[in-house]
C-alpha cells in the first residue's frame, strides 16, 4: 500500500467533496473512511484511477453519513451530483484547503492543528506530541475547529494574513517528524507568491528559504542541536540563500514593510556573515526595532535583547532583558547566555539548568543541559 500516494491525494479528494456541498467536518470524516477502505481493498484489487476511486468512495461515505430526515429528502439531488466514472481531473487543491482551514474564526493554534490533521496527513497523536498536550485534548481542539468551519464554503475562505500565519507555524513544525512539513510549507508559499502579488507573501517565502538553507547544519552527527554561531556555514545552502535574498530585496523595494519581511531581513544578515563574529549586529538591532514596532511582540523584544548584547555588550543586553517579563519562553536561557558572556559562569550554569527544566523541545532541553554541564565542569577545575 502506497501511503504517500494516499496522503498526496487526500487534499484534492477533500476539496471535491466540499465543492459538491459537503460541509468540511463531514467531508473530512468521509475521506478518512474512504482511505481506510482503500487500505483494505487496494492491496488485492488496485484501481486504475486511484483519485477517481477515492472521490467516488468518499462521496458514498458522505451520503451514508447524512441519512437523516433532511438528507433523505435531498438524497436524490445529491446522488445526481456523484462524480461520473473515469479519470478525475488532476489538481492540487492543498493551498485552497489552507485558506479554508485558516478561516479567521479559528485561533492560529486551532488553524494549524486542523491543517496538520486534514491536509498534512498527521494523526491526532502526532499533532498532540508536537504540541506537548494529551491526545484527548488535541482531539477536542480539532473537533471544535471542524465544527467552527463546518458551514464554510470555498467562496468564503480565510484572509491572506491568516494563511501566512498558518504557513509560518506549519513551517516551524516542520524540522522533525514523519512528513517534511517545512518543505511542503515552502512549496505552498511559492504557489501563493505566484498567485498573489503581496510583499508579505514574498517576505514569508524569503524567510522560509533563508532559514531552511541552514537546516543541514542545525543538527550534529550525534543528534544534538548546533547553535547558529557554531554552525558549519559551509553546509548552508547558498542557492537557497541567494534566492531568499533576491526575493526579499524585491519585496523591500516596494516600501510596504511587514513582519515577515523584517524577519527575513534579520535572517539575511545572519546569512551574509562569512563567520559568526562578522555578523552585523548593529543593523540586526535596527531591524528588531522595526519588527517590535510592527508587532509589539514580547518575544521579539526578547530576541532584541540578545542582539543588543552582541552589539553593545552583554551588560547592555542584560539591561534590556530586565525590562521584560521573566515568564517569557526562553527568557531564562537568554539570561544564562548573557551572564556567561558577562563573565559570570556560576550564575550562567544555574540558569542553563533552570532553562533546561522549562524547555518543551527535546533538542533544546538537551542543548541547555549540556551547556550547564560544560560550565559546571569548568567551575570544578
Amino acid at each position: 500500500m502506497d501511503e504517500a500516494l494516499l496522503r498526496s491525494l487526500t487534499p484534492s479528494v477533500l476539496a471535491v467533496l466540499v465543492r459538491r456541498g459537503a460541509d468540511f467536518a463531514a467531508a473530512e470524516d468521509a475521506v478518512q473512511d474512504a482511505l481506510l477502505e482503500a487500505v483494505r481493498v487496494w492491496p488485492a484489487d488496485p484501481p486504475r484511477d486511484p483519485k477517481g476511486w477515492l472521490v467516488t468512495a468518499a462521496w458514498r461515505k458522505f451520503l451514508d453519513a447524512t441519512r437523516s430526515d433532511t438528507a433523505r429528502r435531498r438524497r436524490e439531488d445529491l446522488v445526481q451530483e456523484e462524480p461520473a466514472p473515469g479519470p478525475a481531473p488532476s489538481a492540487d487543491d492543498t493551498l485552497q484547503l489552507y485558506f479554508l482551514c485558516a478561516h479567521p474564526s479559528l485561533t492560529p493554534s486551532s488553524a494549524v492543528a486542523l491543517t496538520l490533521r486534514a491536509v498534512g496527513g498527521l494523526t491526532t497523536r502526532q499533532i498532540a506530541q508536537a504540541y506537548l498536550v494529551p491526545e484527548a485534548t488535541m482531539a477536542q481542539r480539532i473537533s471544535r475547529a471542524k465544527r467552527t468551519v463546518s458551514g464554510v464554503r470555498f467562496d468564503r475562505p480565510g484572509d491572506v494574513a491568516t494563511v501566512l500565519r498558518v504557513l509560518y507555524l506549519v513551517f516551524n513544525e516542520g524540522y522533525s517528524g514523519d512528513i517534511d512539513l517545512a518543505a511542503e510549507a515552502i512549496r505552498l508559499t511559492r504557489q501563493l507568491a505566484a498567485a498573489i502579488d503581496h510583499p508579505e507573501v514574498a517576505g514569508l517565502l524569503a524567510l522560509m528559504l533563508l532559514h531552511h538553507a541552514r537546516r543541514a547544519a542545525r543538527i550534529a552527527p550525534d543528534g544534538s542541536l548546533v547553535p547558529l554561531a557554531e554552525q558549519d556555514r559551509g553546509r548552508w545552502d547558498t542557492r537557497a540563500i541567494a534566492e531568499g535574498v533576491e526575493i526579499l530585496q524585491t519585496a523591500l523595494a516596494r516600501d510596504r514593510l511587514g513582519e515577515f519581511q523584517a524577519q527575513a531581513a534579520i535572517a539575511a544578515l545572519h546569512a551574509d556573515a562569512p563567520r559568526a563574529e562578522e555578523t552585523d549586529w548593529v543593523q540586526i538591532v535596527e531591524w528588531y526595532d522595526e519588527l517590535a514596532r510592527l508587532t509589539d511582540s514580547p518575544v521579539v523584544r526578547l530576541n532584541r535583547a540578545v542582539a543588543v548584547g552582541e552589539a553593545d555588550g552583554p551588560h547592555a543586553g542584560l539591561a534590556e532583558l530586565a525590562r521584560l517579563d521573566a515568564s517569557l519562553p526562553r527568557y531564562t536561557a537568554v539570561a544564562a547566555y548573557l551572564h556567561e558572556r558577562a563573565g559570570d559562569p556560576a550564575t550562567a550554569a544555574r540558569l542553563y539548568a533552570e532553562a533546561a527544566k522549562k524547555a518543551t523541545d527535546a533538542l533544546e532541553r538537551d542543548h541547555l543541559t549540556r551547556q550547564a554541564a560544560r560550565l559546571n565542569t569548568r567551575l570544578r577545575h
